[in-house]
């Protein structure tokens, strides 16, 4: 029997005012009490939080009960997949010990129902990228960010989020062409032997068929809430 696999991408808890993320987190929340009883695995494709710097004895402020319910999911003795996304800057160890939750530093391949998926939050995959592809590279070198886990929490934080939001903007307002670059590195994917790939990062959601395969792009919960669903074939499914 198949097992049923959730997917997720760029929820971006924390953009919004106080009272907006309220409900956003209880349509996160709802969505979460769902998927323990009606998934075997979730995967987090990136960009839980709109920003996420790990500090070694300092957990960010908000958001306690999404992270207490994702550890339910290990406490139900189901995995947690997370892929860190571009406003994922530094994260240690919490969300493995404390969550139960795997956590990736990058893309990931593996075989789902007999299918082969290849799984990356997608910043810095388009080709003509360059900007950000050197930015990344700077954000997450470890050196520099050990220096900065020695600047005070509240203005680490603070940064940290106004980082967050020149990464977005950048994101919004960079013109890739006609083409969309994600899915053709995704085609690419498909022409090495993949079923399946997923991305998020761009907001832009897609489910395109190309050769055997099919790219996938889960949007963001911005937009319109959604969420993958993968037992005999894939879905994207609006959560209202």
């Amino acid at each position: 029997m198949n097992k049923n696999y959730f997917f997720i991408s760029d929820i971006h808890l924390g953009l919004l005012s106080r009272e907006v993320e309220k409900e956003r987190e209880k349509k996160l929340l709802k969505f979460l009490d769902f998927a323990k009883e009606s998934c075997d695995e979730l995967f987090i494709i990136g960009d839980l939080f709109d920003y996420w710097f790990e500090y070694r004895r300092v957990i960010q402020k908000g958001f306690v009960r999404t992270l207490a319910s994702l550890e339910e999911f290990s406490e139900k003795g189901k995995k947690v997949h997370y892929i860190i996304g571009n406003h994922d800057f530094l994260h240690r160890d919490f969300f493995e010990k404390e969550v139960g939750a795997a956590l990736y530093h990058d893309s990931i391949d593996m075989s789902l129902n007999g299918k082969k998926f290849f799984m990356a939050h997608g910043d810095g995959l388009v080709k003509n990228d360059l900007g950000y592809k050197i930015l990344k590279k700077f954000l997450r070198n470890r050196y520099l960010q050990k220096i900065y886990s020695l600047v005070h929490p509240d203005l680490g934080i603070k940064i940290a989020s106004a980082t967050s939001r020149t990464s977005r903007d950048y994101t919004a307002n960079k013109h890739y062409g006609q083409i969309d670059g994600l899915f053709e590195t995704a085609k690419a994917k498909i022409d090495s032997g993949y079923d399946y790939v997923i991305f998020g990062h761009s907001h832009e959601r897609a489910l395109e068929k190309y050769s055997h395969g099919t790219y996938i792009n889960l949007g963001t919960w911005l937009d319109k809430p959604c969420y993958g669903k993968f037992s005999d074939s894939f879905e994207i499914i609006d959560w209202d």
